[in-house]
């Protein structure tokens, strides 16, 4: 790949990373504070997802800063493997997190709350986050990134917990469905955790 075109992508890659933590963090803000008021477990555990979200996007901008000062390749090698492994344990965390929420609403039986807010938040979420990962994969594979590509399967991944907190809000405000929303979140495991062994692994399926 030409050097200049090379440095573009990192760039653009750099400014995807740096909007996206800073989206996640105003959104792990609003959700939480409308799961706190809303008494909804739903909204709370996505403001945790948003968290997970925004330490992995930290420490990818960390690798992408030493690829973009022209470190030597045997130091962005290693930024490289300790971004995907931190990618990696935080998918895990984001699985484990499904996994633990989900099992707490059905025991509980616990809908969530109404929450028009919370409605407006899961849309905007499920239009930008798989905006963001095609991007994201398509700079990976150019420049290309391991942990970028981990990364944009996180990103997937908050996608689908977006529309997963979607269906259970609206299902339950439409419907009175409470227990839309923990069976829609653990759909989304398996696929969490084979992109959790992809990054720990270094050994990618493809999609």
């Amino acid at each position: 790949m030409n050097l200049t075109l090379r440095a573009r992508d990192i760039q653009t890659a750099l400014g995807l990373e740096i909007f996206n933590v800073s989206y996640n963090i105003v959104e792990g803000v609003l959700a939480l504070g409308l799961g706190i008021a809303a008494a909804s477990l739903s909204l709370e555990a996505f403001g945790l997802d948003s968290i997970i979200e925004v330490t992995a996007g930290v420490i990818l901008i960390w690798r992408l800063n030493v690829e973009r000062r022209g470190g030597d390749q045997e130091q962005i090698e290693r930024v490289e493997q300790r971004a995907e492994k931190f990618v990696g344990y935080t998918l895990v965390a984001l699985a484990v997190y499904v996994v633990v929420q989900a099992g707490i609403t059905l025991w509980t039986r616990q809908a969530p709350e109404a929450s028009l807010f919370g409605i407006v938040l899961a849309v905007a979420s499920l239009v930008i986050m798989p905006l963001l990962a095609w991007w994201k994969l398509r700079l990976a594979g150019r420049i290309p990134s391991r942990a970028l590509r981990a990364d944009a399967f996180e990103t997937i991944a908050c996608a689908y917990l977006s529309g997963a907190l979607l269906i259970g809000l609206g299902a339950n405000y439409f419907l009175g469905w409470w227990w839309a929303d923990p069976l829609a979140a653990l759909v989304m495991v398996f696929f969490i955790v084979r992109e959790a062994r992809e990054a720990l692994t270094g050994e990618h399926d493809e999609v």
